[in-house]
């Protein structure tokens, strides 16, 4: 190596922005019982954990299920 060369480390997901249920529900045109059936399924992405009995779905999660539901 280099000196002064940083070996390139794994890189942890980076969330830019997190969205709660009403905007999920919002963006996807779905219900709540189907969202959640889904998420049990493994057809729909996991909440992220906020403490407590909150939840949000991070953004870029929801833009990519999204885009694939326009792709099967």
């Amino acid at each position: 190596m280099t000196e002064g060369a940083v070996p390139p480390a794994a890189e942890p997901k980076r969330v830019t922005r997190l969205i709660r249920f009403k905007e999920v529900q919002h963006r996807v045109g779905l219900g709540r019982s189907t969202i959640y059936r889904w998420m049990a399924e493994g057809k729909f992405p996991r909440p992220v954990q906020l403490g407590g009995y909150a939840v949000a779905w991070a953004q870029e999660d929801i833009d990519a299920w999204i885009c694939n539901k326009g792709h099967n």
